[in-house]
């Protein structure tokens, strides 16, 4: 399989070109891999369902060990399309204390960070419609 990416590309039900898809996407494709469904309020406040995850954002983790737990969104892997948490960590066989990653799916944004004129705007745009 060549290693190119197609703005073109529609959908497979083949999950082998959607791995591929995913993979080969350039960042600012990638970066709305990243999106996590929002809370029931800030859905009714923006009429939408999801929205990229970003730094500072507070999110809830709705599967896993950490099930119910709040936190804020430390940093985020485009690579890997992990999310990284405050205060979300394990322990390493040798004492060290180890980040958790999670998948964007398996959280749910309970507060958004809005210092960000363009992201206001980009929350906004189905407002006005």
């Amino acid at each position: 399989m060549a290693k190119k990416f197609s703005k073109k590309w529609k959908g497979s039900k083949k999950p082998a070109k959607q791995r591929k898809y995913r993979a080969n996407a350039p960042l600012h494709i990638r970066r709305k891999f990243l999106s996590a469904h929002l809370s029931k309020e800030l859905k009714r406040k923006y009429l939408r369902r999801s929205f990229p995850v970003r730094k500072g954002d507070t999110v809830k983790i709705l599967k896993g060990e950490f099930k119910g737990k709040k936190a804020k969104v430390a940093s985020l892997d485009l690579a890997r399309l992990k999310v990284y948490l405050e205060g979300i960590q394990r322990l390493k066989k040798d004492g060290t204390k180890v980040n958790v990653n999670f998948d964007p799916s398996n959280l749910q944004i309970i507060n958004l960070y809005l210092e960000d004129r363009k992201r206001v705007g980009a929350l906004e745009r189905n407002l006005k419609k």
